[in-house]
């Protein structure tokens, strides 16, 4: 009773073991790094490069506010729930293909009712008599490709390979996402800093004002310099509605990248528009920036990809062998069903498929195949450029803006001193308000834009944590798909 069930465990396991024997194609080699030794405008202190940046990379600003407001964004933002779905999706789709790996089982059962004709050759012998009666059976099927040549295995591969950049395409929409909070995050900072210093402005122009009209109406001013004072403090009024109306225009931003409502407040404005030292983010070397960057990693995933199904196209030359059979019982009556005489089974057909000729097809296939993964080549290879450009413009903009803001803190101070030698001197009556609206004007400049440099300064922070990958290390994908289900 048992030597079908036997012969087929044998023969399972001598085919397990033939398609063991090979696989089509070449295994998959990794793209060279970079051979730069170090990057071009990183700053001189080397000693602390060695370190990285943790993984939630924009608490090195120390500022509770973006924290919040990134955590936020990870959680609400839609972007990031449509990633997740598609790392589902080549998760599951990953579950489909290994499955062709191993042999599908099914069982079957079912019951009939049938009648032969009388009339045929077959009732004719027997006689004009019809057959007629119930059929009972239940039993288990099997069928398997055997994978002779590992063109399942190169299937399978490529599969993964598949699910493993859809993972880090989800990583570095989380990067992009995160980037893009920290930067609306400090430009709606930057312009707290000018609202404020503009508020200052326009108070001491309206001061300005008042006394330059008191003089006018004491006999001591002119017409000219009282409609001066008025010009200034109306484009200072002026100034704080653009600044207010660029600022309300990046909170709505930064509410849409967090997931929430624009038409709520988000970020209450900073009282004194006082913005904080940028960080010193480590930069590394630039032969690290291949597993620092998430859009790397992905782009290194799909050339594994395309290397497997060169693999694949390369195994449709080879024969297909196809393994199936059954084992079961058959009655007509179903008390009798479990009866050793009602036992049936049958091993094979053990399949072979050969291709002789398909005018052109699987040659055709394996070199659009192997021009596709040349395109992944080349795309690799400009990625890979841009991401050293990205982090080479970063660190060139923190080494100027900080030589920027030196001299801009000198034009500062010589801009305040100016204003308060215009104002004595017109007070003596030396030199006309002419001179004190000039010195205002420049003083205003002068202070926004040290304002605007320091907020530059901050951004450029950002752009290089977010070109070096942001702390980002490749996670394990089956660990991934459990958060990414969440």
């Amino acid at each position: 009773m048992f030597k079908p069930v036997i012969h087929t465990a044998v023969a399972v396991a001598v085919a397990a073991a033939l398609s063991a024997c090979g696989t089509v194609g070449a295994d998959f080699k990794a793209p060279q790094g970079v051979d730069s030794a170090a990057w071009r405008h990183a700053p001189a202190n080397q000693e602390a490069q060695a370190a990285r940046l943790p993984a939630d990379w924009w608490t090195v600003f120390g500022d509770q506010t973006l924290n919040s407001l990134e955590q936020r964004a990870l959680h609400d933002n839609p972007n990031v729930r449509a990633a997740a779905q598609r790392l589902v999706q080549a998760q599951a789709q990953l579950g489909m293909v290994r499955a062709g790996q191993l042999p599908s089982v099914n069982v079957q059962a079912g019951v009939s009712n049938s009648r032969t004709s009388a009339e045929t050759s077959q009732g004719l012998a027997l006689g004009h008599r019809s057959i007629e009666g119930n059929n009972y059976s239940a039993g288990v099927g099997l069928s398997w490709e055997l994978d002779l040549w590992g063109r399942v295995r190169r299937v399978v591969e490529a599969a993964d390979a598949q699910a493993l950049a859809a993972q880090d395409d989800r990583d570095g929409v989380l990067l992009m996402l995160s980037s893009q909070v920290a930067t609306t995050y400090w430009q709606l900072r930057g312009l707290d800093a000018e609202l404020a210093i503009l508020r200052n402005a326009l108070a001491t122009r309206r001061e300005s004002q008042e006394l330059i009209e008191a003089r006018f109406n004491a006999g001591l001013s002119n017409e000219l310099d009282v409609s001066r004072t008025r010009i200034e403090r109306a484009n200072a009024e002026a100034d704080l509605h653009e600044a207010q109306r660029q600022r309300n225009t990046l909170e709505h931003a930064l509410s849409v990248l967090v997931g929430a409502s624009p038409s709520a407040p988000l970020v209450a404005a900073s009282p004194d528009g006082a913005l904080p030292q940028a960080p010193g983010i480590p930069v590394g070397l630039p032969a690290s920036l291949l597993g620092q960057r998430p859009d790397l990693a992905s782009s290194v995933a799909t050339l594994r990809a395309f290397n497997a199904q060169i693999g694949v196209a390369q195994g449709a030359f080879y024969p297909a062998l196809t393994l199936t059979g059954n084992y079961g019982y058959a009655s007509e009556s179903l008390r009798n069903l479990a009866q050793g005489s009602a036992r049936q089974f049958s091993f094979g057909p053990l399949a072979l498929s050969l291709p002789v000729f398909d005018a052109g097809r699987n040659r055709a296939n394996l070199k659009l195949a192997q021009a596709r993964y040349d395109e992944a080549v080349a795309n690799h290879e400009a990625r890979l450029l841009t991401a050293l450009r990205e982090v080479e413009d970063a660190l060139s903009d923190v080494q100027e803006r900080q030589q920027q803001g030196e001299v801009q803190a000198q034009a500062q101070q010589a801009a305040s001193r100016a204003l308060v030698v215009a104002q004595a001197r017109y007070d003596r009556g030396v030199s006309t308000y002419l001179d004190v609206t000039d010195a205002q004007r420049s003083t205003l400049a002068a202070d926004r834009a040290a304002a605007q440099i320091r907020t530059q300064r901050l951004l450029a922070a950002v752009s290089v944590a977010r070109a070096l990958g942001g702390g980002w290390t490749q996670g394990e994908p089956v660990a991934t798909i459990a958060k990414a289900g969440n």
